[in-house]
């Protein structure tokens, strides 16, 4: 089991960037696609990006494409979420996970954390 720590969110105004990091523990990280997810107030969680194990593939929600930008490091065993231009509606609380890719999204399996807050204001 890889366990995942997200972190790096916080509180910015519309136009600004974040850079989200989550953090996995063990030597299984590589063998692993992984993904972003995000639950807004009021809302399900819905996906956000996907990348394979050796980051060769990734995809994008239409939400997100050409604002944020999935990355990994398989040596250091961790997951980036590069955000730009910021919206207000990016605002929720954000989850990495591992899984399974499909054709458009990144099919969970694992367990969810606690995630890390992202608020945009105007």
């Amino acid at each position: 089991q890889v366990q995942l720590v997200e972190s790096g969110g916080g509180l910015v105004q519309a136009g600004e960037s974040l850079r989200l990091s989550c953090a996995a523990s063990g030597r299984a990280f590589s063998r692993y696609a992984m993904g972003w997810f995000r639950r807004a107030p009021g809302k399900e969680r819905e996906f956000v990006a996907a990348i394979s194990w050796n980051a060769g593939v990734t995809k994008y929600a239409d939400s997100v494409k050409g604002r944020f930008t999935i990355s990994r490091d398989n040596v250091k065993n961790t997951l980036y979420l590069q955000m730009n231009s910021l919206k207000p509606e990016d605002t929720a609380v954000y989850y990495c996970n591992t899984g399974i890719l499909t054709e458009v999204s990144l099919q969970p399996l694992g367990y969810w954390g606690q995630g890390t807050q992202v608020t945009v204001s105007s």
